[in-house]
């Protein structure tokens, strides 16, 4: 299992913690998912995208010459009030996968909607634990100013100047490459001061949203105004891609338009993070995002509940790596990092770095040495993973204080990776998701022999770009 990288980083930096237990809020509750037979009743027709998709969504794939398909309408109107009626709460929906995921303190009436004709299949994907790991309270003050002797004189990039060059990056930047144009939205599990550090004051965000359901009671109103609270992971994830503070720290995609979208719980580890992550790379799609940087992954959950065997990591096992695998074809490059568990007993990349048309990314060090915290593949079904690798060990970043850090794990080599892909995007704007990602696989240096360590190893995006070019 690797959340969000190694919050246990985080817990150090900030101070220890307390260690003690505290009741979970509310009364005990269960949230199940349900896997729907047809989309019977929807009310929609593939005739008329228009009523059921956003105008930048089917933009999208008219460009890449995608079709609309059955996955892309939305899941039966008729199936979602019969749950209604029942008196519970509908969290979601995923109309790509059909599925429906409600919550309800009745644990028996939620297994016996499992009944309903319309059900394929069930499974309970949470439920709220007796108490949680009861942190201190820490004071996140953001620091104004960076530190002398974090800059590099007469140098733009700073201490970002080696993650970049080891791709190729600075050689589309010097070309007016940066991003201009392109969409990203950043999955996570939490922005904290984006809005207040002044490195990240002039990132282009088009819109926040938060996916992850509120702790207590059933109804009880969603907060609004903690979005930029909580833990910083995110926030390190969009420095890389997006910090502007020339002379110290410059990310991969300064010019890029920010979706960040919240789908991770960092208090418990459940099976229904899967659906919190679908539900946002569906809302993604929506918003109109050419790419989805997205540092999250799973393959052992609290209690055992749907854990992962390695079997499993087969790009369509899980929920969230079937997701991951549609959206090439919804016309959309996705990111993932590895995972971090190179140096534990699981070894392989969790889910869904294991999805297949995406771009998974591994970690090396500053000498393009393999991190040996870095997660191994293959996938189950024998095709290579990571797809590539980029600095990870450590990355030049931001943290939630404001401050310039040098942090390690495949979470923050995903955004170096994602933030040039806008890049190289930017530049050959009539390729399609699955084009652009084999450019990124080609223009790497172990190409024509990938292993299950490097992949196809350190990509290189002016490479990328030339070979494009000449397509």
């Amino acid at each position: 299992m690797y959340r969000i990288l190694i919050i246990l980083l985080l817990i150090i930096a900030a101070g220890p913690a307390a260690g003690a237990k505290k009741k979970y809020p509310g009364p005990k509750t269960y949230v199940y998912r349900y896997y729907l037979r047809d989309k019977q009743g929807c009310g929609f027709s593939l005739d008329r995208p228009s009523h059921f998709l956003s105008a930048k969504a089917i933009e999208r794939r008219k460009r890449q010459r995608l079709k609309v398909d059955s996955t892309d309408l939305p899941v039966s109107r008729r199936y979602t009030e019969l749950f209604r009626i029942a008196n519970t709460e509908v969290l979601g929906t995923s109309r790509w996968n059909n599925t429906i995921v409600v919550r309800s303190r009745d644990s028996l009436l939620l297994r016996q909607l499992a009944q309903l004709p319309c059900v394929r299949d069930a499974r309970m994907v949470w439920q709220s634990p007796d108490s949680i790991e009861k942190k201190e309270d820490i004071e996140w003050k953001v620091r104004e100013q960076f530190q002398k002797w974090d800059s590099v004189k007469n140098d733009p990039y700073g201490m970002s100047r080696h993650q970049i060059e080891m791709l190729g990056g600075e050689r589309l930047h010097e070309i007016g490459l940066r991003g201009e144009g392109m969409t990203i939205a950043v999955l996570d599990g939490g922005f904290l001061n984006v809005n207040r550090i002044p490195c990240l004051s002039e990132v282009q965000i088009a819109g926040v949203k938060d996916f992850v359901a509120p702790k207590n009671t059933p109804h009880a109103p969603r907060p609004s105004d903690d979005f930029f609270e909580g833990i910083d992971h995110g926030t390190k994830v969009l420095s890389v891609l997006a910090a502007q503070a020339p002379e110290v720290i410059l990310g991969t995609a300064t010019e890029a338009t920010y979706w960040l979208l919240r789908c991770e719980d960092p208090d418990t580890e459940q099976p229904i993070e899967e659906d919190y992550w679908t539900m946002a790379a569906e809302y993604a799609d929506s918003a109109g995002v050419d790419i989805i940087s997205s540092s999250l992954g799973y393959n052992e959950y609290d209690n055992g509940i749907g854990t992962y065997r390695l079997q499993d990591l087969d790009g369509k096992t899980a929920l969230i790596s079937r997701t991951a695998s549609m959206l090439a074809r919804k016309g959309i490059v996705h990111c993932n990092s590895a995972g971090n568990s190179g140096m534990n007993s699981w070894k392989k990349i969790g889910v869904p770095a294991d999805a297949r048309d995406i771009l998974t990314v591994g970690a090396v060090n500053s000498e393009g040495k393999i991190a040996v915290f870095s997660s191994v593949g293959p996938s189950q079904d024998g095709r290579v993973k990571p797809d590539v690798v980029a600095q990870g060990s450590p990355t030049a970043l931001v943290s939630g204080k404001g401050m310039l850090a040098h942090d390690m794990g495949t979470s923050f080599s995903t955004p170096l990776v994602a933030g040039l892909v806008a890049c190289l995007w930017q530049g050959l704007r009539q390729k399609t998701a699955l084009e652009i990602m084999d450019l990124v696989r080609r223009s790497a240096n172990l190409y024509e022999e990938p292993d299950n360590i490097y992949g196809n190893g350190t990509p290189d995006f002016w490479n990328a770009y030339m070979i494009g070019q000449s397509k």
